[in-house]
């Protein structure tokens, strides 16, 4: 399992994504929201700062999560929270559970669901701040297919051999979400954001 409290787990990369989640979550004007996979509860607990009802759920034991049970079988009943987020947890899944996670997110989702996964591979990052002017950010992932060797946590990850990101897109699409958005983290490129909506 992962630990989430050494010092270098939380560094400025994890921040950035950290605020993605808030602010993708934020976007659903949830009255309540499900967190697979609690990690370090900081997101929980900022979501209850801003009166946002949620619950947690994680398979291991020891994060005292609300609710023990895997993201492939989930006790609750369909269309229970508006919004879904699951950040960097499907990649601890062998990839044929994906899908199947996937429908069962769907299942309990009244609106929607915000995904993270890692995204394998160097990145091109290009930022320009001019004054009086907006940013302008760019990125774009090289290609780097390299075979996945699991090594105790990650069965996968997109851009690795085997999993390019039109398949997850397609696997994505085959459970009936509709992905609205899809973006790599500029400050945070192993973390590819997908925001899914319920046809």
């Amino acid at each position: 399992m992962v630990d989430y409290f050494y010092r270098e787990y939380d560094d400025k990369k994890r921040w950035a994504s950290y605020w993605n989640q808030i602010s993708e979550i934020a976007r659903f004007n949830p009255e309540n929201v499900l967190i697979v996979g609690k990690g370090n509860g900081l997101i929980s607990e900022y979501l209850k700062l801003r009166n946002i009802k949620n619950i947690t759920l994680d398979i291991d034991e020891s994060l005292n999560s609300d609710v023990i049970a895997s993201v492939l079988k989930m006790p609750f009943p369909n269309e229970k929270f508006d919004a879904i987020l699951c950040a960097q947890v499907l990649e601890h899944l062998p990839y044929e559970n994906f899908l199947e996670a996937l429908l069962e997110i769907k299942r309990v989702a009244k609106q929607g669901a915000i995904i993270s996964l890692p995204h394998f591979g160097p990145a091109v990052r290009f930022l320009l701040k001019l004054p009086f002017l907006p940013e302008i950010k760019f990125l774009f992932k090289i290609p780097y297919p390299k075979k996945h060797i699991f090594k105790g946590e990650h069965y996968w990850e997109i851009g690795k051999y085997d999993y390019p990101l039109r398949r997850i897109k397609n696997d994505i699409k085959k459970s009936g979400f509709t992905i609205k958005n899809d973006y790599v983290v500029f400050e945070n490129p192993l973390h590819h954001f997908f925001v899914l909506k319920k046809s």
